[in-house]
């Protein structure tokens, strides 16, 4: 068990920050009173570390910068709570795929110099599981890499989670890359092609398996990045999507904010970046290459994870499906006995969803009791 609990950090995962970005990140943001103590301890803890990035910096045009991708990355999009972290699992089973470490969301910038010891301190001080659905947390496992981009530059949809009063200005900026200037998306783009190569390297990878929820309104930007790149979208119960989202944003976010908001406002702000999410993705889906993009639901994936992966991997034209066969086995015999959350839909919660996201259930064929 980890020596700290996730609600009760003294820090927040600015902390792997470098000094650049932030003061970018926090220049001119109003800091709560209660979290003033936080702000401090992270402020001061990341400066020391940030001491460090110039060695990495060194190594990487060194050792990887000039060296071009074997493959395009395959990336799972989908709205938080659409089951993309279960798929990410799946899938990562397969070894030619590299990833982001949890560790490396954190200390992005101490990938290539420092990290045994830095990972062996976090393993010890993080929690074992995340608070909101138990899923198992370790330094070594795939996460999400938007945290990572977080820490690498200013330009990234999760400054909300430190200054949630600005959420729907970071979406539209840095989420929807509607209001982005070309000089920060080019900034985005430098970071994230560093990051894929920094954690092929790391995970011995020869194709980036993405799994980042905010990467579904920015299509367009990742395929002139990557014009062959590979994407499954998925889709879920919006009714199930938005008690989980309430639960794991209102959670999540305590350990990691710098100034006040309520859960109230915070549930406003998440219904209406959902709305957003949808028609962004529905309006450049089609810059997809014919070919290289699956939608499905989690609901059929979950009842059958074997079979839908097997199916992806053909759709996509996915390399080393056989030899990976017995590691997904294995990695689903375990989850067999895994009890996920269960929710009843309150009374608002079905007028919320019907309101604001019937979209998503008339395209998708949802109704209220389907699971």
């Amino acid at each position: 068990m980890g020596l700290l609990q996730f609600d009760k950090l003294p820090i927040n995962t600015l902390v792997g920050a470098d000094w650049d970005t932030f003061k970018k990140i926090t220049a001119g943001q109003v800091i709560g009173e209660k979290y003033k103590g936080k702000y401090r301890l992270t402020k001061a803890v990341g400066r020391l570390l940030s001491t460090l990035v110039p060695l990495q910096d060194k190594r990487y045009e060194k050792m990887l910068a000039s060296k071009p991708l074997e493959m395009d990355p395959l990336f799972i999009l989908g709205h938080w709570r659409s089951g993309t972290t279960f798929v990410h699992n799946v899938f990562a089973c397969d070894k030619h795929f590299g990833y982001t470490t949890t560790y490396q969301t954190v200390f992005p910038n101490l990938m290539l110099w420092g990290q045994p010891f830095f990972k062996k301190n976090m393993s010890f001080l993080m929690p074992d599981h995340r608070p909101t659905d138990n899923m198992e947390l370790k330094v070594d496992l795939p996460q999400e890499e938007e945290f990572a981009l977080s820490n690498m530059m200013p330009y990234t949809y999760y400054n909300f989670w430190y200054f949630p009063q600005r959420m729907l200005e970071y979406c539209d900026k840095y989420l929807l890359f509607n209001d982005i200037t070309e000089e920060e998306r080019q900034i985005f783009k430098d970071a994230f092609l560093k990051l894929v190569k920094i954690s092929l390297y790391n995970t011995k990878g020869s194709q980036y398996l993405s799994k980042n929820p905010p990467h579904t309104g920015r299509v367009r930007t990742l395929v002139e990045m990557f014009p062959n790149a590979k994407f499954i979208y998925l889709k879920r119960n919006p009714y199930t999507v938005f008690e989980s989202t309430r639960s794991f944003f209102t959670n999540t976010i305590k350990p990691l904010m710098l100034q006040p908001i309520s859960n109230e406002e915070l549930t406003r702000n998440f219904v209406e970046v959902y709305r957003r999410l949808f028609y962004k993705f529905e309006e450049e889906k089609h810059l997809i290459p014919e070919g290289n993009l699956v939608e499905l639901k989690f609901e059929d994936f979950e009842k059958d994870a074997y079979g839908m992966a097997e199916e992806i991997y053909r759709k996509l034209n996915l390399p080393n499906f056989s030899e990976s066969k017995a590691a997904i086995e294995a990695y689903l015999g375990k989850k067999k006995g895994y009890k996920k959350n269960c929710y009843k839909y309150e009374d608002a919660t079905v007028r919320t969803v019907e309101e604001n996201w019937g979209m998503a259930l008339e395209a998708w064929g949802y109704h209220l009791n389907e699971e």
